[in-house]
């Protein structure tokens, strides 16, 4: 997997000591002062499909890891308030043995063999269904840790959720990330196995139509001929979606939206309707 330069890593550290928050170890700072005793560590699964998913509880905010916001390499993220209806599309990937039993950004002692994953804005921690939309396969993770500090990089999965998920050869994949409010319906439901759905990359989305068919226009004359405006879906939004693809990889994903960030569009999102 790539990482973060050390010399870059460093200045980030720096930035995120200021912001109030540390690193996890995997992220070459050390744990908090303070840090919570970590809980035994899982022992390596002989089958990781057998491995129970993370059930959703109730509990108290962490207190490392949570500031209003933080700065890693120029750029600022801010921690939301809560996870609540919180979904969101892109892609996937995994973190093992050079991190396992390094502290997370929460305290805890980072461990590959369990049910966990790092999120940049999520609180920590929290409890979400991610599904790899390639093969339906769904899992539940506890949210503990902050990364992955990638580029067009959504959630860094432990070993064993990456494995349930069925993409540890590839290394990423595309998936969906739904927060899980504890008791609630959703909890117990997995993603149906179904064919998986097309999947687009989002360029922008607008009140006005007019703005959003002069991006589409800018888009298809830089060379883009699949920008289309999608129009608004009645009773769920008002916006007029730009969008391209369909994308069928974590490859061409990447290659869209570094190609849109060449044209100063910037934080492209996976899609699907």
């Amino acid at each position: 997997m790539r990482r973060t330069p050390a010399p870059a890593a460093l200045l980030a550290c720096v930035a995120l000591s200021l912001a109030g928050c540390a690193l996890s170890a995997r992220r070459t700072t050390p744990g908090p002062a303070a840090a919570p005793a970590p809980p035994a560590a899982t022992p390596a699964p002989a089958n990781p499909d057998a491995v129970p998913d993370a059930v959703p509880r109730v509990e108290p905010r962490a207190a490392h890891g949570n500031p209003p916001f933080y700065d890693v390499l120029g750029h600022r993220y801010f921690v939301l308030a809560s996870a609540d209806g919180y979904s969101e599309r892109g892609v996937a990937s995994w973190y093992g043995p050079t991190f396992h039993g390094g502290n997370t950004s929460s305290g805890e002692a980072y461990d590959m063999y369990g049910m966990t994953a790092a999120h940049k804005t999520l609180p920590l921690p929290s409890y979400a269904r991610v599904t790899n939309l390639r093969n339906g396969r769904s899992v539940v993770v506890r949210i503990n840790d902050r990364g992955p500090f990638v580029a067009n990089r959504l959630i860094d999965l432990s070993y064993t959720a990456a494995a349930k998920l069925d993409m540890l050869r590839e290394g990423t994949t595309l998936v969906e990330v739904r927060a899980l409010t504890p008791g609630s319906p959703d909890e117990l439901t997995r993603s149906a196995a179904a064919p998986p759905p097309a999947l687009y990359v989002q360029a922008g989305a607008f009140a006005d139509e007019h703005n959003a068919q002069r991006l589409a226009a800018r888009l298809r004359t830089s060379g883009l001929a699949s920008a289309a405006v999608l129009s608004p879906l009645e009773g769920r939004s008002r916006l007029y979606r730009v969008r391209l693809g369909p994308v069928a990889s974590v490859a061409e994903f990447d290659a869209l939206a570094t190609r849109l960030a060449s044209l100063g569009i910037a934080d492209a999102r996976l899609a699907s309707d």
